[in-house]
C-alpha cells in the first residue's frame, strides 16, 4: 500500500520536527516541511502531497489564507492545527475549505482520524466536482444537439427523430461525439445566414 505523502508547515520547529516523528511512527510519510504560508503554497505545488498540515498562527501568510489558496487551487486538503478553538477561526478556517481542524494539545492517535476524514472529504469533493463537469457537458451535448436537430429539421424538412438520426450518423460515420456535430451545424448554418 502507498504511503500518504504528507507536507508540514508551522512556524515552531519544536512542533515540526515533533509531528514529523508522530507522522513517521503512524506510518505516513513526511515529504516537506516549511515555517510558513507562503512556503507551504509553493512546496505544495511542487511535490503535490497527499495533504497538508498546517497550523493557523504562522508569517508572512497565515494559515487559513493558505488553506483558502491550496483548496481553491484544489492542490491538496488541509488539516489545520491551532492552540485556538475559537468560533471565529473555525468559521474563517470552513469558510476557507478546510478539510479538518485539530486543536493543540493532540495525542498522536488523534492525527489518524483528522487525516483519515480530510483525505475522504477532499476525494468526495474532487468526484462531486467531476460529476458536476460531466452533468454540464452532458448538459451542453443535449443543447447543442437540440439546436442542430432544429436547424436540420427547418432546412430539410425533416421531423425530430429523422434529424437526431441524421446528426447519430454523421457522429459515428466521422467518428465525432455528436456534440462536436452539432456544433459543425450550427456554425455552418450561423456562416450560411
Amino acid at each position: 500500500m502507498e504511503r500518504t505523502r504528507i507536507i508540514i508547515a508551522d512556524d515552531e520547529s519544536l512542533i515540526r520536527m515533533d509531528l514529523r516523528e508522530m507522522l513517521t511512527n503512524l506510518g505516513y510519510l513526511v515529504v516537506g516541511e516549511v515555517g510558513d504560508g507562503r512556503s507551504a503554497i509553493n512546496l505544495t505545488w511542487e511535490l503535490r502531497p497527499d495533504i497538508v498540515i498546517m497550523d493557523i498562527k504562522m508569517p508572512d501568510v497565515d494559515g487559513i489564507e493558505a488553506a483558502r489558496i491550496l483548496t481553491q487551487e484544489r492542490l491538496a486538503p488541509v488539516l489545520l492545527l491551532s492552540a485556538y478553538s475559537q468560533q471565529d477561526l473555525v468559521q474563517r478556517a470552513l469558510d476557507a475549505g478546510v478539510a479538518s481542524y485539530l486543536v493543540k494539545p493532540f495525542r498522536e492517535n488523534d492525527l489518524i482520524p483528522a487525516i483519515e476524514v480530510a483525505l475522504a472529504r477532499f476525494s468526495e469533493f474532487r468526484s462531486l466536482e467531476r460529476e458536476i463537469d460531466d452533468l454540464k457537458e452532458t448538459l451542453e451535448t443535449r443543447k447543442a444537439v437540440e439546436r442542430a436537430k432544429g436547424i436540420l429539421m427547418q432546412q430539410q424538412n425533416m421531423n425530430e427523430a429523422e434529424a437526431f438520426r441524421r446528426i447519430q450518423k454523421m457522429s459515428m460515420n466521422n467518428r465525432k461525439p455528436m456534440k462536436a456535430v452539432a456544433e459543425a451545424i450550427i456554425l455552418a448554418h450561423q456562416v450560411g445566414e
